[in-house]
């Protein structure tokens, strides 16, 4: 059995789809630690305009503790952006070794029958994907 350009194909889809995410989140990841900046400076200055930077004092300015806070949230997104964009190359890293293999598989012209059903099968990100079902022609907007 021969691998199938179609199979191929897939796989290549794959592959940039898994680069389009990993630059989607290194994008937000960026934007994110920019905020954080900001907001840094921002709780600065209130710091400096009231000359209080104790976060405990009663008279502590309400606007920078409510920049403090979302500030630690953007840090925390961040974390977990960071987290997720490490098992997205790692799946990266997984679909073109797949990818390269099924690339000399068809220079070569063989293939083994495990290798084509793997290919066959959805990725994982697939797996859970919702089925979608047409809408009637009738409720439809125009």
């Amino acid at each position: 059995m021969k691998v199938n350009r179609s199979i191929i194909q897939l796989r290549r889809f794959e592959v940039e789809e898994k680069r389009r995410q990993i630059r989607d989140i290194e994008a937000m990841i960026e934007d994110f630690e920019r905020m954080v900046a900001d907001l840094q400076r921002q709780i600065d200055m209130e710091q400096q305009r009231s000359g209080i930077t104790d976060v405990n004092h009663y008279n502590y300015p309400t606007f920078a503790k409510a920049a403090l806070q979302r500030r630690n949230n953007l840090q925390e997104s961040i974390e977990g952006l960071t987290k997720q964009l490490a098992t997205a190359r790692q799946e990266l890293a997984d679909a073109e070794e797949e990818l390269a293999k099924l690339e000399v598989e068809m220079k070569n012209g063989t293939d083994s029958e495990a290798t084509v059903r793997k290919a066959k099968s959805p990725g994982r990100q697939y797996a859970n994907a919702v089925s979608i079902t047409p809408i009637p022609m009738s409720a439809r907007s125009l």
